[in-house]
């Protein structure tokens, strides 16, 4: 049995190996009016590309599988929303808030930005990002055009139309890769345990997901933390324990994990017409990477700069993209990306998303 792995991986495992046949390059009928992605570098789409940051991927070898090249996803080809939407039958991805015009916004924006975290100070020494308490503005300013789009149709008010869409939320990695754990050792190592920090991002994201419900929001899908300290950019900062893995800073991101849950039972019951669910990943930690042809699990696909942990610009890249977990020194190949978002769509096990999964949740 391989290390355990980081989360992309680890759903990767078992999405391909039982998933049922079909799944997925599901594409179909469209499922919600709308879909509305929030999030970090794992969803961003081309937020970041005219920010003054280091954490924007607008060059090659970004992209290399991507139809329209480099965009600022920060993998080889598409990431977990554009799959995402896939399935839920979207023609095309969601545009990102930074170049949404017009009529686009009905289907939908992806506000997520690499460096991004549920604290405002997160990835600071990064540059340019857009927190999560930004991306609740932005959608606001999206409400207001969809306000006015909307305003002759006596079919649909406003605020039906956003209570039936899909609202996917993933943040958090930042919170602890760019703050918390950077070294040298951060303030917020220094004055918070573990425990205590993980109980100020609760606090905080529950008041976020506050602001969210009240905007409209009542389908949301929350994912947990993976496994942080399976990156090679940790793993190149700290020493690995004998699971493959820096287990201390998996050790804390499960204690975010483990308070995340009763949050979305305490919006489901006690916020009328809520329903709120909670993706996660780490739960499925198993399974042998040989298995789907995954032979390099500890390092990047792409040559990194030391200083970003990103793929240098134009640099070199390996050929067997498919057999690598990891494109740069934080990021999943789109490979991983494809079977993350296919196993949050549609789950294995019980434990994999509660109280169900994104595809019964858009039925309800």
């Amino acid at each position: 049995m391989a290390p355990t792995i980081t989360k992309w991986i680890l759903v990767a495992i078992l999405s391909i190996l039982v998933m049922k046949p079909g799944i997925i390059l599901i594409q179909g009928q469209q499922q919600v009016p709308c879909l509305f992605f929030f999030g970090d570098s794992q969803f961003d789409n081309g937020n970041n590309n005219q920010l003054i940051t280091t954490a924007k991927v607008n060059y090659p070898p970004y992209g290399i599988d991507f139809p329209d090249g480099p965009t600022g996803r920060f993998t080889n080809g598409k990431n977990i929303a554009d799959f995402l939407a896939q399935f839920l039958g979207f023609a095309n991805p969601i545009p990102p808030f930074t170049t949404a015009r017009g009529s686009d916004v009905l289907k939908g924006v992806n506000y997520a930005s690499g460096g991004a975290g549920i604290l405002d100070e997160s990835g600071i020494l990064l540059g340019g990002r857009i927190p999560l308490n930004q991306q609740l503005i932005n959608h606001k300013t999206t409400i207001g055009r969809i306000r006015l789009l909307l305003i002759r149709n006596r079919t649909i008010t406003p605020e039906s139309y956003l209570n039936k869409c899909l609202y996917v939320v993933n943040m958090g990695s930042n919170d602890y890769l760019n703050n918390y754990f950077l070294q040298p050792i951060s303030p917020s190592r220094i004055l918070f345990t573990p425990d205590r920090f993980a109980a100020n991002l609760i606090q905080r994201l529950t008041q976020q997901l506050r602001t969210l419900y009240n905007s409209g929001a009542r389908k949301v899908a929350v994912f947990g933390l993976g496994l942080l300290g399976c990156t090679p950019q940790e793993l190149s900062m700290f020493p690995a324990n004998a699971s493959g893995c820096v287990d201390f800073i998996n050790e804390a991101a499960q204690v975010y994990n483990n308070r995340l849950k009763p949050v979305i039972d305490d919006f489901n019951t006690n916020s009328p017409g809520a329903q709120f669910i909670y993706v996660n990943i780490t739960s499925i930690s198993l399974g042998d990477p040989a298995s789907i042809g995954i032979t390099v699990v500890n390092a990047p696909c792409c040559v990194v700069e030391a200083r970003t942990g990103q793929c240098v610009r134009n640099g070199i890249t390996c050929s067997n993209r498919n057999e690598y977990a990891f494109w740069d020194n934080f990021h999943p190949t789109e490979l991983l990306n494809l079977v993350t978002a296919s196993r949050s769509f549609n789950v294995l096990l019980p434990e994999d998303a509660y109280p169900v999964d994104i595809q019964r949740l858009v039925r309800q």
